[in-house]
């Protein structure tokens, strides 16, 4: 059986949604099917069942395909890290942190590691959807490009094209990364589909026979637009969620720093028709919100300078001690509640640094080398810094603070979250060329 690539004609075409739409019809024809991306840049991360670290991505993508999570989904991770590096974690686990340059220089090392998870996958499961990254046309960058090109050829994957025609330019956008694909990728190709429509969709009609008696390329179906509150992999998709809070009855004010990590902890709550959540990115009055919650971080120091920048700090700290609303600090916001973050070991900064909490909570975070990563059911852990006094959670009357990600999750969420995919996939799939597909990698 043939294994599939998902090309986006442009970043942000849609290609993670696609990736387990395609996965999930594949699966319902009666084959094994496991979820791929080589190489994921996101701060947004989530511990597997074999407590290995992999973008969400590819997480929510196993589990709308129902399958057991592991590193060998998402080999090649890359966070945001001290400076102008990233950190780099292969194959489930931190390496280290890797200037730019120096990572695409050294890319060639990488390898292995990918070809090991790929070919893992391949010998478990009869197909694997491999998501791409960005364009795979990028001409530059092509030698470079572990999720699109590297995947396609070495192991002559079929290749659908997703093109976003929200953006405009969707005739050109696919015209132009078909044409500029390798001879051998544009011969596995076995067509388009045109996503996020909006509108009439029969005003596209001549717009299919342009792309396929012009253009020589199976247009497989066109998209409608749907908001999808699940699976947020980054702060794009962030900022898409859509909210009805014409019947809330509270508010939430999450505090969106420019490290926010794990943004998949809120999707409970903007489920929730009980609630309004609103994401703050400057100093607005917070006492009007019945919570106000301090999410994850990928750079916690940073984050927390940025709050004393902005006066959301001083605010903050003016709030508790009126103890009228609740403040919730879930991972790098938790740590952030203590008298002091440590960073001796410069696991976020070049120096040897220690940096003033809230001081909400009579202890120091720590940070460690060693990334703690631990995973309970839907709960997870994910952090460098220790508390010797409160290693788990802290609780009073208006204060909560805990190291575990998927606190709002719960029965109802969890049957929420299957209705939702499983509507979903049904609906993307009345308007694409199921047959066509399978005939292609069967």
């Amino acid at each position: 059986m043939n294994n599939i690539s998902i090309f986006g004609t442009s970043s942000d075409a849609g290609k993670s949604t696609i990736t387990f739409v395609i996965g999930r019809i594949i699966q319902e024809a009666g084959f094994s099917v496991a979820p791929f991306k080589a190489q994921n840049v996101s701060n947004n991360s989530h511990v597997c069942d074999d407590e290995s670290e992999i973008a969400i991505a590819q997480y929510f993508q196993a589990d709308v395909l129902g399958i057991s999570t592991s590193y060998h989904l998402n080999p090649i991770l890359l966070k945001s890290g001290r400076g102008n590096s990233a950190s780099l974690i292969v194959e489930g686990k931190v390496v280290k942190d890797k200037d730019v340059r120096e990572y695409y220089r050294d890319l060639d090392t990488l390898k292995p590691a990918v070809s090991r998870c790929f070919e893992h996958l391949d010998s478990k499961y009869d197909c694997v959807v491999c998501e791409g990254a960005g364009s795979p046309v990028e001409l530059n960058l092509m030698d470079k490009d572990l999720s699109n090109i590297y995947i396609a050829t070495k192991y002559n994957t079929k290749i659908i094209l997703v093109a976003d025609i929200q953006k405009g330019g969707v005739f050109a956008s696919i015209y132009g990364v078909y044409n500029l694909l390798p001879k051998q990728l544009q011969e596995n190709v076995i067509g388009v589909i045109v996503n996020k429509f909006q509108g009439d969709m029969s005003l596209f009609d001549d717009g299919i026979k342009i792309i396929e008696e012009q253009f020589k390329i199976p247009v497989l179906g066109v998209l409608p637009y749907k908001p999808f509150n699940l699976g947020f992999e980054d702060s794009q998709s962030l900022k898409n969620f859509t909210q009805d809070c014409s019947k809330s009855t509270r508010s939430v004010a999450v505090i969106n720093y420019p490290y926010m990590s794990n943004y998949n902890d809120f999707e409970p709550l903007l489920a929730d028709p009980n609630t309004c959540v609103e994401f703050v990115t400057s100093n607005i009055n917070l006492s009007k919100y019945e919570c106000i919650i301090l999410p994850g971080s990928k750079l916690v120091i940073k984050d927390l300078r940025w709050l004393k920048d902005t006066g959301l700090f001083e605010q903050i700290q003016k709030i508790e001690k009126q103890k009228t609303n609740h403040i919730v600090g879930i991972c790098g916001g938790y740590q952030m509640l203590f008298n002091n973050i440590i960073d001796n070991e410069c696991i976020e900064v070049d120096t040897s640094t220690i940096e003033s909490g809230f001081s909400f909570i009579d202890d120091d975070i720590v940070f460690q080398k060693e990334k703690i990563l631990k995973k309970d059911g839907s709960k997870f852990e994910i952090h460098h810094g220790i508390s010797q006094k409160y290693p788990y959670e802290y609780k009073t009357d208006h204060i909560y603070g805990t190291f575990s990600h998927g606190l709002f999750e719960d029965e109802w969420f969890e049957k929420y979250k299957k209705e939702t995919m499983d509507s979903f996939v049904d609906e993307m799939k009345s308007y694409l060329d199921i047959d066509r597909i399978i005939q292609s990698v069967s």
